[in-house]
């Protein structure tokens, strides 16, 4: 005797919307060229001319350089976030909010590892590697202007959206 079976097939909305929104991932070549997406990439210097020396020897340094590759990666995700405009697909999340939380923290632990790194930097620690230091230490106070700077773009964004 023959069996017969029916399938039936269905599918939900959900799985069509996600299959078709994740699909496509958007790039925003253009943020690399506004203020806050060029400020982002300057981080680097600061942790590279720390970790070719011998940091390890100077606490000091270890915490400058602790600062300066935490907040470097931190950075590279949401420079990853807003590049790929990952955010449009997760409302939940207060942007805005988060921006200025990690840009506000970043300003502040900057500039305590900016001071840190400009008053260690001596040439009686080590004469080979004073001016790797003097450079680490420009760029870090010139890292914490520019997060002082996304940190009052992130504050007008926030209020702009809580005013509303």
């Amino acid at each position: 005797r023959p069996r017969s079976h029916t399938v039936t097939t269905t599918s939900s909305s959900f799985t069509a919307n996600l299959s078709a929104s994740s699909s496509t991932l958007a790039y925003d070549r253009e943020f690399l060229r506004t203020v806050p997406g060029l400020l982002m990439v300057l981080g680097l210097l600061v942790w590279t001319l720390i970790a070719g020396t011998e940091y390890f020897l100077y606490p000091a340094f270890g915490w400058v350089m602790f600062v300066a590759v935490f907040y470097w990666v931190l950075t590279v995700f949401f420079l990853i976030i807003y590049m790929t405009m990952t955010y449009t697909r997760i409302p939940q999340v207060p942007w805005t909010m988060v921006g200025l939380c990690f840009n506000g923290s970043a300003f502040v632990l900057y500039l305590i590892a900016a001071i840190v790194d400009a008053s260690s930097v001596t040439k009686a620690l080590d004469n080979h590697n004073y001016n790797s230091w003097a450079a680490s230490s420009f760029f870090a106070f010139v890292v914490t202007s520019c997060y002082a700077g996304n940190t009052y773009f992130s504050f007008i964004s926030w209020r702009s959206r809580t005013l509303q």
